[in-house]
């Protein structure tokens, strides 16, 4: 991580701040049914997409991303845990339907699902996918500390006391294993077959 000065409290509180109240919404959709750890990692994400937008002066979809980034692990819950769909498709899936009932059209339902299906690629072009670009940029972060000198030191450290970690590596390191496991050929297998866990363990944000 780049040496800078911690934020403060304002501009932390912008960079978690739901930019609308649909976006509001489905942080407290995303609550109703996850667990304290993934939710702060929902947010944790958010933020850490948001600023890595701006400073990398990227235009984006503020709402679309926050919402994506509030919804993008709903597949791992329990209500919605699929039996065969990789969790992210059966999250962006429930993440549709919120859209539909937000008032989205379809289009926007559709980039939604997008975006939170890329989130889980190894890596998403900016061109292709600027909010998917940089929701799989933020949580590969979050998760395993992937790119972790492209943010600011100050920024990451304020943002993990702010929302503290509390086990989520261990948490989502175990759901990711249940997910490999049940399904073989999804993107959790092949990131479980590439040493995720190991990754999780040795995130430095856990170290802060």
């Amino acid at each position: 991580m780049s040496t800078a000065p911690r934020p403060t409290a304002a501009v932390l509180d912008e960079l978690l701040a739901p930019p609308s109240p649909v976006a509001s919404r489905a942080l407290e959709a995303a609550a109703v049914v996850s667990s304290p750890a993934l939710l702060a990692h929902s947010r944790r994400s958010a933020a850490l997409a948001v600023d890595l937008g701006r400073r990398e002066g990227l235009t984006f979809d503020h709402e679309l991303l926050f919402v994506a980034a509030a919804l993008h692990d709903v597949g791992l819950a329990g209500p919605f845990d699929s039996h065969a769909e990789p969790f992210e498709r059966a999250g962006a899936e429930v993440a549709r339907v919120f859209a539909s009932g937000a008032g989205w059209s379809a289009d926007m339902g559709q980039r939604l699902v997008d975006v939170i299906v890329r989130h889980a690629w190894p890596a998403v072009s900016a061109a292709l996918d600027v909010e998917g670009h940089l929701l799989e940029r933020a949580t590969s972060l979050d998760v395993s500390g992937v790119g972790v000198d492209d943010w600011p030191a100050g920024l990451v450290a304020a943002l993990v006391d702010r929302v503290p970690r509390d086990g989520f590596g261990v948490e989502f390191g175990g759901l990711m294993s249940t997910q490999a496991h049940r399904k073989p050929g999804s993107e959790a297998a092949r990131t479980i077959r590439a040493g995720m866990r190991d990754r999780i363990a040795a995130n430095p944000l856990d170290r802060l």
